[in-house]
């Protein structure tokens, strides 16, 4: 038996609310490493605070309450360097972009628009960190380093 539409809609919101709360953790520590990159870390901060108020309405409107961001987040290694930070922020936004993804499946109408433009947008930030794109943007078991000729 399948889900319920507004069930999956709802819950894929949330993980992406979580996912936009990571972010912000994320970037802090990346615009604190980012060296000459920090203008960049903080736009992409901004961008994350401002889809995770989006989602969060998103959620109430869903029937929902937003899920709180948790008090602290392992990092995936530790960051020292600007190289670090650039890619702690690849992987931030190729999980961000995993999570619209999901929405994107689930929703419909606006909220699949919207999920669609923030997967976009955290595609071209992913690619832009990381010096190079993805096959396949938000869907990691799919993802490979696009070639270049």
């Amino acid at each position: 038996m399948s889900e319920h539409p507004a069930t999956a809609a709802l819950e894929a919101a949330q993980a992406a609310l979580a996912a936009e709360h990571a972010a912000a953790y994320g970037y802090g520590v990346v615009g604190a490493r980012s060296g000459e990159r920090a203008a960049e870390a903080r736009e992409a901060y901004g961008a994350h605070l401002a889809r995770r108020d989006a989602l969060a309405r998103t959620v109430r409107r869903l029937g929902g309450t937003p899920r709180p961001a948790e008090a602290g987040y392992r990092l995936p290694f530790e960051v020292r360097t600007p190289d670090d930070a650039a890619r702690l922020a690849a992987e931030v936004e190729e999980r961000v972009a995993g999570a619209y993804s999901d929405l994107v499946r689930a929703a419909g109408g606006a909220l699949r628009r919207e999920a669609a433009d923030a997967l976009t947008e955290a595609a071209v930030r992913a690619a832009r960190w990381r010096g190079g794109g993805v096959a396949f943007p938000g869907l990691a078991e799919h993802a490979a380093p696009a070639r270049t000729s």
